[in-house]
């Protein structure tokens, strides 16, 4: 298994280079752009974000300080912004109230997921994409591509989200930066060829 999983994030690699994610200017607006994400497409969640900036909105100390009906007008295109609105002020209290950044890296990974989990709003793709591009920590982020890759190609016959995470958590020596990069280039595989109808004869991944 290490072997295909390997053969295929270096085939991804080939096809779409680097991908550099999460796109963000700073470890706040990860932590914001990991909420926003939530069911929609990451098109809506920067338009979203670009309306936070432009009222100085796009710390977790402003979310922390901000009228809920002020943050919610700028999520509008995020989609489900009365509740991602009602998520951004949980998530800013429990950075602002805790040290911020700083202070909760001192804590273990696991403690940290644990108490990211206890946010209302926040849940295991969500806590683990702020674990990985946050505070670097060493866990791989499951999300709906991940599970169509891994169902497509026969990867498992257990699809539910902790035996994933575990089967790559298991098999690509906990690298942080590789981490990041096989979660992008899943996501970018999914958009380009592995759609719901997908385009499996031009799918670098063919034959895989």
């Amino acid at each position: 298994m290490k072997h295909k999983l390997i053969e295929i994030y270096d085939k991804l690699l080939k096809e779409f280079s680097y991908q550099h994610w999460w796109p963000a200017q700073s470890k706040d607006e990860i932590v914001i752009g990991a909420i926003l994400t939530q069911n929609t497409a990451w098109k809506n969640v920067e338009k979203a974000i670009d309306n936070l900036k432009s009222l100085d909105l796009c710390t977790l100390d402003a979310i922390y300080k901000s009228d809920t009906d002020i943050i919610g007008r700028c999520i509008k295109p995020a989609g489900f912004f009365n509740q991602k609105s009602v998520y951004l002020k949980n998530i800013a209290k429990f950075f602002v109230i805790n040290g911020s950044v700083e202070g909760l890296s001192e804590l273990s990974t696991k403690e940290l997921r644990r108490r990211l989990l206890d946010v209302k709003g926040i849940g295991k793709e969500t806590a683990d994409s702020i674990l990985l591009y946050v505070f670097k920590r060493p866990v791989f982020v499951v999300d709906a591509y991940t599970k169509r890759l891994i169902k497509r190609h026969n990867l498992s016959i257990n699809t539910d989200y902790d035996s994933i995470q575990k089967l790559f958590e298991d098999n690509l020596g906990k690298d942080v930066e590789v981490f990041c990069e096989y979660h992008a280039l899943i996501v970018k595989n999914a958009k380009e060829f592995c759609r719901t109808k997908p385009l499996c004869d031009r799918c670098p991944l063919f034959g895989v």
